[in-house]
Formats: structure tokens, C-alpha cells, sequence
């Protein structure tokens, strides 16, 4: 049975959700490999050296900024941790060597940014042949060093057009690159329900006919979500606040006047579907899996692009204006209008957000496969990626 390990870390959850989501699909599936799901802090660390030095996870630094909402001068600390990173190369690629001779996995998939060049070195070295395929968990790279490293013979994984032309531009051949259809949801996110949504609005306290938005920063909340509440008084909110507790106590002891609409406040809970669907806009930051999640399940987004957005997720905020799917504004002080705007266009907006089709988690396990079967009979110079055809047309 062939293995086929998966590449994650927990620093904002997206990249684990990713790998997960993969995974369960292949069981569904029933393909004939097995999956590993590799923490590689785990590998790079497998004593929790760090964690014994400083008290924290190496993934809570990053973790905890998403939670305070204080994301000014994240890109300044991205430069910092790739130089530490290239400090760090030749070490890290012995540490990653010793793992796969181990392992001996037949298909190594990253689905994290920044590790990539040491990745791809240690599995080449380690093990000749067998394929490293990078999945981009965002909309776009982040260069330089981010996603796509240049000059490495291997395979990516991009789910919008702009990141395949960013491919492209560094070199790698159309061959090398798969386009899918979007970014990779858990399957509950494609799953069709039969939902009352009155009968579920009811249920929470919400009025079933009036305009409902979903506030959600991913599985960390963040403290930006006490700021919306306070801006949006009269607009019916279920506030999504993952594994902040202290930030759903605060707003739950939030109080507004008599006149504010109701509000539902969900601490974490692995049905975020069932939520989305009860809400008619999706309010957060432009995270490529939230936006997507909101997007597949017909909700249009208000998000913000400003100094504050971190700078991998920018392009996504110009993603949903470029393609009309809900308003991006500048700033908290713009966001109630923002808000009025999509509230006006509800329906115009909702039917088209309902035209996108994201099949992307379907569309990596044929992928996987193709990869598979390339290896067991050429080597990767000497034979073409088949699906480089559905890049070409893109």
C-alpha cells in the first residue's frame, strides 16, 4: 500500500484543516494508500526543546497574535523568521533526511509555506524519486520564499489562475503545476442539507427574516470581533470565537442599547457549516479557507484590506472584489456601510456567489494519483505531469 504523507503545522489552523480534510476524502474515497498526517514542528523538534525553554508551542507566537487581533508589522516578522529559517537549512534538512529514511513515504505533499526549499532538498536527497508536490493553502504566494521556491523539480498545487501565473514566472513549466478550482474545504462544506433556516434561526433567539451575518477570524477568534459588534448594533450577528473563551465572555457581557438586534455567541464547535448556513454574509478577515468556506456555502463577505491584513492575505481581499463577491473596505469606520451596501444587494450578490464551484478536495486525490503512478515508471525529467493540459486552457 503506498503511503502518501501530508505536511501541516498549527499555526492558524488552515494548514491542519487542509491536511485533514485531504485525508478524509481519500478514506471516503477508498483509495489504496495510506496517509500520515506529519506535524513537521514535530519532526524538527521532536523533544519540545522549544516549548520546554520558552513555556509555549513555536505555532502560539503567530496563534495568539491572530487572537488579539494585532497584526501590524507581521510582515516584518515574516522576513525575520525566513532568515532564521535559511540560518537554520542545512540542519533542518539532516533532521528532515533522518525522517523520511525512516518513513519512507512514497509521496511526500507540503501544505505550509515558508519550508519548502528545506522539504524538497531533504526528500530528494533522502529518497531519488519519489514526488514532492506543494499544495498552496493560499490564493496566492507571498514571494519571495513564501510558497513557490524557485528551481526545485517537483510539482505544485495552485487554486486560483494568479497563483499559477506566479508559478509560471519562476520558472516552473506548465507541466509542473495543477490548477484546481479553489482553495481545499472539508467535505462537510460540499455536503448538500435540507435546512429550515427559520426553524434554526428561532432555535438560537434570532428573528428568521431579518439579514444575518457570520463574524468569524478562524479557530482563534479575534478581539477585532468586540470592535464589529460594537459598530453593527442593529444588525442580527452570530459571532464565531473558536477557542477564545475570554473574547466570548466579553461579548456575551457586551451590552448595547434596547434597540440592538439579537446575537448568538458560539464558542468553538466543529460544525462551522451548520452556522454559515443559517446566516445569510460572512463578516471576517480574508483568510483563504473562511472566505472560501463562506463563498461555497452562498454567502457573500465584507473583509478589510489595510496595513492590518496580513500581507499573504492580501490578494484574496482583491480576489472577492475583482470577482463581485462582497464588499472590501478600508476600515472598521467603513465597515457599517460596507455592511449596508451588501445588505442592499442581497439577492444580486447571493445569486452570484452561488455560481462559483470549488470541487478542489475532490480534484487533489486524482492529482495524488497521477503523481503516484509517474513515479512508478519515469523519472520526473523525462515524462509529462498528465492534467498539465487544465493549466494550459486556464
Amino acid at each position: 500500500m503506498k503511503a502518501i504523507d501530508l505536511i501541516y503545522f498549527n499555526a492558524g489552523g488552515g494548514h491542519r484543516a487542509a491536511a485533514q480534510a485531504l485525508e478524509d476524502v481519500i478514506r471516503e474515497q477508498r483509495r489504496p494508500w495510506k496517509t500520515r498526517l506529519v506535524n513537521l514542528v514535530d519532526v524538527l523538534d521532536p523533544k519540545g526543546l522549544f516549548r520546554k525553554v520558552t513555556g509555549i508551542n513555536p505555532e502560539d507566537v503567530y496563534n495568539r497574535r491572530l487572537a488579539s487581533g494585532f497584526t501590524l508589522g507581521l510582515a516584518q516578522e515574516l522576513k525575520l523568521l525566513q532568515g532564521m529559517i535559511r540560518l537554520s537549512h542545512a540542519a533542518m534538512v539532516r533532521q528532515l533526511q533522518q525522517h523520511w529514511l525512516r518513513s519512507e513515504p512514497d509521496l511526500v505533499v507540503s501544505l505550509v509555506p515558508n519550508f519548502n526549499r528545506a522539504l524538497y532538498e531533504s526528500v530528494a536527497d533522502a529518497l531519488p524519486g519519489v514526488p514532492y508536490v506543494t499544495v498552496l493553502t493560499d490564493m496566492a504566494d507571498h514571494p519571495p520564499n513564501f510558497w513557490i521556491e524557485p528551481g526545485q523539480a517537483q510539482w505544485l498545487v495552485c487554486g486560483t489562475e494568479r497563483a499559477v501565473a506566479q508559478a509560471r514566472a519562476m520558472g516552473y513549466g506548465d507541466r509542473q503545476i495543477h490548477l484546481t478550482s479553489g482553495m481545499i474545504l472539508r467535505p462537510a462544506f460540499h455536503r448538500p442539507v435540507v435546512l429550515d433556516r427559520a426553524a434554526e434561526r428561532r432555535k438560537l433567539g434570532l428573528d428568521p427574516d431579518r439579514p444575518t451575518a457570520i463574524v468569524l477570524f478562524g479557530g482563534q477568534g479575534s478581539m477585532v470581533m468586540k470592535r464589529i459588534a460594537a459598530r453593527l448594533p442593529d444588525v442580527q450577528l452570530i459571532l464565531m470565537c473558536g477557542h477564545n473563551r475570554l473574547l466570548a465572555g466579553q461579548l456575551r457581557a457586551q451590552r448595547g442599547g434596547a434597540s440592538q438586534a439579537a446575537r448568538v455567541v458560539v464558542e468553538f464547535t466543529p460544525d462551522v457549516p451548520h452556522y454559515m448556513r443559517i446566516a445569510d454574509f460572512f463578516i471576517g478577515k480574508p483568510g483563504p479557507g473562511s472566505i472560501s468556506e463562506a463563498v461555497q456555502l452562498g454567502l457573500p463577505v465584507v473583509t478589510t484590506l489595510n496595513a492590518w491584513t496580513m500581507p499573504q492575505e492580501r490578494y484574496n481581499a482583491r480576489w472577492l472584489r475583482e470577482r463581485g463577491l462582497g464588499v472590501v473596505c478600508a476600515s472598521m469606520r467603513t465597515l457599517p456601510a460596507a455592511v449596508r451596501e451588501v445588505i442592499g444587494q442581497l439577492p444580486e450578490l447571493r445569486a452570484r456567489v452561488a455560481r462559483m464551484d470549488n470541487r478542489a478536495v475532490y480534484e487533489l486525490p486524482e492529482i495524488f494519483a497521477d503523481l503516484l503512478r509517474i513515479s512508478e515508471t519515469a523519472s520526473f525529467g523525462s515524462s509529462p505531469v498528465p492534467g498539465s493540459a487544465r493549466v494550459a486552457a486556464a
